[in-house]
């Protein structure tokens, strides 16, 4: 096959997007991220008991990248939730979380198998165990990153009481937790290009996708946090649902990322094919 054009290559691509329906995917995606969020939080402060680590510790890494309205929702919310702690709301949340995310994840993979344009053949006990596995392979991983922040910090501060830089130190460490966590959601999406899609994925083709989708949903996330900040006043239009509303428009976004990733992917597989 002869050389193709990069317009020629945009139009291919731009054709397959809306083909796939990306925007229809994105809106399912992130209503099953909006179901499944406050089970996570549920699930995620429930062990703050059993983890050296603190309720804010948790909201702090949501804070990094969330809209001001949507953490005020969510922190009014989870205290209210948090009041009538019970070993129950432990089981609850577990429950609730790994079938409501696991519903998020099916919808992921409903997106990729139709980017990579082949069929979901595998059983249902099948996927959802996979999409089970995959729920509980993300709370790992989320739970890891809450955990690297908070030792970290900690080793730092000792190394940097015995130099006397701590301003320096906590200086850096400002950049430094932006970079952890970009290098944790980075291997979650890698993971998740390529394992959900029903079809083999080497390592080196999802890696792509992995990066686009990183640096999207770090860009996208700040770009609204800051408009939502200064232009767009959601509680004026909405009232006492403009903190919905602007999580929901969050989580539109980044799926919306997490699925063009997947499109990326399949797209770059299907040029390299040919």
């Amino acid at each position: 096959m002869g050389k193709v054009g990069i317009p020629s290559l945009i139009f291919r691509f731009y054709h397959r997007f809306t083909n796939d329906d990306v925007f229809g995917l994105a809106a399912q995606l992130a209503y099953f991220f909006l179901l499944s969020l406050f089970p996570l939080l549920i699930f995620l402060v429930s062990l703050v008991p059993y983890l050296p680590i603190t309720e804010m510790d948790i909201l702090n890494v949501i804070r990094d990248f969330a809209p001001g309205q949507t953490m005020q929702l969510i922190e009014n919310n989870l205290h209210q939730l948090m009041e009538h702690h019970s070993g129950q709301l432990l089981t609850f949340g577990i429950i609730a979380t790994l079938w409501s995310a696991s519903n998020g994840i099916n919808a992921i993979v409903k997106g990729f198998n139709r980017a990579y344009d082949v069929p979901e053949s595998r059983p249902f006990w099948q996927a959802r165990g996979m999409a089970i596995v995959l729920t509980v392979a993300m709370v790992f991983v989320f739970i890891i990153a809450l955990l690297l922040p908070v030792f970290g910090k900690q080793i730092g501060l000792y190394i940097a009481d015995h130099f006397n830089n701590s301003w320096e130190f906590l200086r850096v460490w400002g950049t430094l937790r932006w970079v952890i966590s970009s290098i944790i959601i980075f291997i979650v999406f890698l993971g998740l290009y390529m394992i959900a899609p029903n079809k083999k994925v080497l390592l080196a083709d999802a890696i792509p996708g992995a990066v686009f989708a990183t640096i999207g949903f770090a860009v996208v996330s700040l770009a609204f946090s800051f408009y939502v900040d200064n232009f767009g006043n959601y509680a004026h239009m909405y009232g006492s649902l403009g903190g919905i509303i602007v999580l929901l428009i969050w989580f539109y976004l980044t799926s919306f990322v997490i699925i063009i990733g997947g499109e990326i992917n399949a797209f770059i597989a299907l040029v390299r094919k040919r």
